[in-house]
C-alpha cells in the first residue's frame, strides 16, 4: 500500500490543506473538476497520482482527503472555492459552532460531537497497512531553497548549495539548531535537474563536516530519492519556481530544543491549583479533568527531554 491520506483539522489545517490540493492538481495535470485532459483511458495509463488521488469510475480523480473543522465558515469557502467540485462532500465535516478558544469545551462536548463521523470517513479511506514502518516520533523537516521571486535570479541554486541549506537552522520547519544534536536517520528527496552523480558528491562533503555528527551506533547512510519533474509553483504564490528544491526528513536529538519550553507548564500548574480565574461552573466541573491531562503531559514531556539528554551523553561517551 502507498497510498496517503491527508487530514485537514482547524481554520489553520483546512486552508493550508486548500492551498496544497491546488499545488497537487498543478503538479499532476488535474483540473479543478477533478479530470485530467491527458488521461484518455479509464483506469489506464499513467497511475502515478494514486498515491494523492482516487479514480472514480467516471474518470474523475478525488482527493483522498478529510477536511474537518467544528464550524463552518472556512470549509464554507472550499465548498464554494475554485476546487468545489474535486472534493468528495462527505469528506467535508463541519460542526455548528466553534469552542470559543476553550479546550474544555472543544475536548469534551463540541468535539466530541462529530468524532465517530470524522473516524467513520477516515475509516472508509484506510483500509490496511500491510507494510509495518518503523516509528519515528518526532521527524525534523527542511526544505530549500526557500526564496522569493524577486530573488530567484541572483541566486546560485546547485545541488551541493541547497543539499547544505537542509541542515541549516533557518530552513528547519521546527525551531531548533541540529549543529546541537546528533542526526539517526537523514531521507533527501530531490526534484527537478538533478542527477546522482551531484548528489552523492554533496553528501560526501556534509559526511565531512564537523558540524554534523551521527550517532556512533547507527549508519551514516542517506536514503535518497530522486524525481526529475522540477518544482511546481502556484500562480500569483510567494515562492519563486526553481530548477531543483529538495525536501529532508531526519531524525535528530537536536528537537529536544523544540520541547524544552514544556518545561514551564510545572510552575503554570501551580498558579492553575490557585484557581484565581474560576467563575464559570462548567469550567469548575472539568478542572480535575484538565489537571489531570496537564500533569500527564508535563511528566510526559520531562521523561522524553530526559531520554533523549541520555542518548546524547551516551553518544558522546
Amino acid at each position: 500500500m502507498r497510498e496517503c491520506i491527508s487530514v485537514h483539522v482547524g481554520q489553520a489545517g483546512v486552508q493550508i490543506g486548500n492551498a496544497c490540493w491546488e499545488l497537487y492538481c498543478l503538479e499532476h495535470g488535474i483540473q479543478p473538476d477533478g479530470k485530467m485532459p491527458s488521461d484518455k483511458t479509464i483506469g489506464g495509463g499513467d497511475d502515478s497520482f494514486n498515491t494523492f488521488f482516487s479514480e472514480t469510475g467516471a474518470g474523475k480523480h478525488v482527493p483522498r482527503a478529510v477536511f474537518v473543522d467544528l464550524e463552518p465558515t472556512v470549509i464554507d469557502e472550499v465548498r464554494s472555492g475554485t476546487y468545489r467540485q474535486l472534493f468528495h462532500p462527505e469528506q467535508l465535516i463541519t460542526g455548528k459552532e466553534d469552542a470559543a478558544n476553550n479546550y474544555a469545551r472543544g475536548h469534551y462536548t463540541i468535539g466530541k460531537e462529530i468524532i465517530d463521523l470524522v473516524l467513520d470517513r477516515i475509516r472508509k479511506l484506510f483500509q490496511t497497512n500491510l507494510v509495518p514502518y518503523p516509528r519515528i516520533h518526532f521527524p525534523l523537516a527542511t526544505y530549500a531553497p526557500v526564496i522569493s521571486a524577486e530573488k530567484a535570479y541572483h541566486e546560485q541554486l546547485t545541488v551541493s548549495e541547497i543539499t547544505n541549506a537542509c541542515f541549516e537552522p533557518c530552513n528547519q520547519m521546527v525551531k531548533c539548531d541540529p549543529r546541537h544534536g546528533k542526526y539517526m536517520a537523514c531521507c533527501l528527496l530531490y526534484r527537478g535537474d538533478v542527477v546522482p552523480k551531484d548528489v552523492n558528491a554533496a553528501i560526501a562533503t556534509i559526511k565531512t563536516k564537523r558540524s554534523i555528527q551521527f550517532v556512533d551506533w547507527c549508519p551514516t547512510g542517506f536514503k535518497v530519492g530522486i524525481n526529475y519533474q522540477p518544482p511546481t509553483v502556484v500562480p500569483g504564490g510567494d515562492l519563486a519556481k526553481v530548477q531543483r528544491a529538495v525536501c529532508m526528513l531526519s531524525n535528530t536529538t537536536a528537537v529536544a530544543e523544540a520541547w524544552a519550553p514544556c518545561q514551564h507548564i510545572q510552575p503554570f500548574s501551580s498558579t492553575f491549583l490557585l484557581k484565581p480565574f474560576f467563575c464559570c461552573p462548567f469550567v469548575t466541573l472539568t478542572f480535575k479533568c484538565l489537571m489531570s491531562i496537564i500533569q500527564n503531559t508535563a511528566l510526559a514531556m520531562t521523561a522524553l527531554l530526559c531520554w533523549i539528554s541520555q542518548l546524547a551523553a551516551l553518544n558522546e561517551a
